[in-house]
């Protein structure tokens, strides 16, 4: 599970690439959100664009990091998934369980209109 990390607009945008497989790669996936949860640092993306592969376990890691940032009062949102990756989530039907965003500023641009609203 290789990603790297970059802050946009109040946001920590996780921007994985090649292969979304779980494992090992998982429990530091989570620990990297609990410390950002620490930070106050609540509105996390996946961006999905350069993911080519994910299985039940990338399914698993994506809905334990949502389940943990849900928990801390945070969300974690999907950007840019790929044509396989969503006939994946459709199936499991988790593409109801995420928010899922065509683009990167899309999903950026989804909380900050959240936080005008509130």
């Amino acid at each position: 599970m290789n990603y790297s990390i970059k802050e946009q607009y109040n946001c920590v945008i996780f921007e994985f690439k090649g292969k979304l497989m779980g494992g090992p790669d998982t429990t530091k996936f989570n620990e990297k959100l609990k410390e950002y949860i620490e930070q106050g640092k609540l509105n996390v993306i996946a961006d999905l664009g350069n993911v080519n592969f994910m299985n039940s376990s990338g399914l698993g890691a994506l809905i334990g990091g949502l389940t943990t940032m849900k928990n801390a009062g945070g969300d974690l949102r999907l950007s840019r998934v790929g044509d396989r990756i969503e006939s994946l989530l459709i199936v499991t039907k988790l593409i109801t369980v995420f928010k899922n965003y065509k683009t990167l500023e899309e999903a950026v641009e989804s909380y900050q209109s959240e936080k005008q609203t509130e």
